[in-house]
């Protein structure tokens, strides 16, 4: 007995040394948050959706270009009519340039725009041997749908919500980054805890091999309990061979999730302590309808299907007003096109009015009204399965702290029951029968603890992700600027 359990204790004391590295819950979260690739999509998403704000701000603010052709050169021959009916081809060698220099500031009331420019153009006739300046010093331009649809004032509705949704999105998938870690721990602690049951039995059974060989020997035990003791150690042997392969596989995926370079083995620490926290299942709803991006995009929504309504009544006709007012001259240098300038006044009011479309503008309309109660309906029951998601995940959450409870007791239960049978065995009190019964429900003891654990560090980094809020820490996860 005595040499039974020096080498149990031996197989234990190399199992805790077997890597020199242990990682805890937070140091894996923590290090996928940091380098893996899934959070580096993440921050690059987010960037992206920062870079796409900051041109949609850009649609607002005044805009100086400057166009033009410089030079451009044509050399043809030209038809021309005679007098006398005929026609000959003339050759012609000419050159232009035209430059235009443009401030533009939209207007986001009225979704249009007023310009103000500056032009110059030189036309060089160079078979005649002519030279033709023309310059508008300055020119204010107005150019205005009438009763259109406004891009300009609905955009301005609408994307500061899509920007505020990604933030928040960013802070959500960082949060569904630490969950995948929690699935990936214990991935990868299960393997563990089974590669140490698995060696663990194996020893075990290789001692009782031995003693049941002796007593066979001695006549105190028959042929058919050795035959199944040999069993269950091959059996062993298997399941040894088996949780090695399973542990590198899950320490591989758990090393490219969250970007470990170092090839070195590792160890994960069992996250037994479980913090104190209470969630009142009002309070989880409240911080859920206040942080998440998810409330953000139903508001956004709600507005795109409203803009899509506005956009079929602005389609109904067209209308726009075009008006410009400037002083302009010409000369045959540069400095003679800028003396003497004369106004120059542009007026123009342009329609588009269908008189027959055999129902086109209705059925726009209609189509458009009908997206926008449909969407109204779907973001209704979304709000409901929302609700209900936030209420099931909070009651889930207290079910599984008494869980854990439970199933540590159980493990205990279970480890000091396989000692009283294990003393027993050896002392010939009972078969290797119900050994092997008490063996079974010391692992299946250990598995279900695990699995308790895993379920309730799941289940609250899914609460964190559903509301973006510590409830240990108690704070925020996100704070909008």
């Amino acid at each position: 007995m005595n040499r039974f359990l020096s080498f149990t204790f031996l197989i234990l004391v190399s199992l805790s040394s077997y890597s020199q590295i242990e990682y805890s819950l937070n140091q894996i979260i923590d290090l996928a948050k940091d380098q893996s690739s899934v959070a580096r999509q993440a921050e690059t998403r987010k960037e992206n959706r920062f870079w796409q704000y900051r041109f949609f701000r850009s649609n607002y603010n005044p805009q100086l270009a400057l166009s033009g052709n410089v030079p451009g050169y044509n050399r043809d021959f030209l038809q021309n009519r005679l007098d006398d009916g005929t026609i000959s081809f003339i050759s012609r060698e000419q050159t232009s340039s035209a430059l235009n220099l443009g401030l533009l500031q939209p207007i986001a009331l009225t979704g249009g725009n007023i310009s103000v420019n500056s032009r110059v153009r030189q036309f060089d006739d160079i078979t005649r041997d002519i030279t033709q300046w023309n310059t508008t010093i300055v020119d204010v331009r107005l150019n205005q749908p009438i009763f259109a649809f406004n891009q300009l004032i609905w955009d301005k509705r609408i994307e500061p919500l899509r920007f505020e949704e990604s933030k928040r999105s960013f802070v959500e998938e960082m949060e569904f980054v630490s969950r995948s870690s929690v699935e990936r721990f214990f991935d990868y602690l299960d393997a563990q805890v089974n590669l140490q049951i698995a060696t663990f039995n194996l020893a075990n059974n290789d001692t009782i091999y031995n003693i049941e060989q002796g007593r066979y020997n001695i006549g105190t035990t028959s042929e058919d309990k050795l035959l199944q003791v040999e069993l269950q150690l091959l059996r062993s042997r298997q399941d040894v061979a088996q949780a090695n392969l399973d542990l590198q596989s899950a320490r591989l995926a758990l090393r490219t999730f969250i970007g470990l370079i170092e090839d070195q083995d590792f160890n994960l620490a069992l996250p037994e302590s479980i913090p104190e926290f209470v969630v009142e299942e009002q309070t989880a709803l409240s911080y859920a309808s206040s942080n998440r991006a998810d409330f953000i995009a139903f508001e956004r929504r709600r507005l795109e299907a409203d803009r899509q309504v506005a956009q079929a009544r602005g389609e109904r006709f067209q209308m726009d007003l075009n008006a410009s007012f400037g002083l302009n001259s010409a000369g045959n240098t540069l400095s003679q096109s800028y003396q003497d300038a004369n106004n120059q006044q542009v007026f123009n009011l342009s329609l588009n009015i269908p008189i027959i479309n055999w129902g086109r503008n209705e059925a726009r309309m209609k189509t458009a009204l009908a997206n926008k109660k449909l969407t109204d309906f779907v973001i209704d029951q979304e709000e409901q399965n929302f609700e209900q998601e936030i209420l099931t995940q909070v009651r889930q959450l207290d079910v599984l702290k008494q869980q854990i409870e439970i199933s540590k007791k159980s493990d205990e239960v279970a480890q000091k029951r396989y000692e009283v049978a294990q003393n027993r065995y050896l002392i010939g009190k009972i078969d290797i029968t119900n050994l092997n019964i008490a063996l079974t429900e010391k692992d299946n003891a250990k598995r279900s603890y695990i699995g308790a654990l895993r379920s309730f560090w799941t289940a609250y980094y899914d609460l964190r992700r559903l509301t973006l809020y510590d409830f240990v820490q108690n704070q925020l996860l996100y704070i909008p600027e």
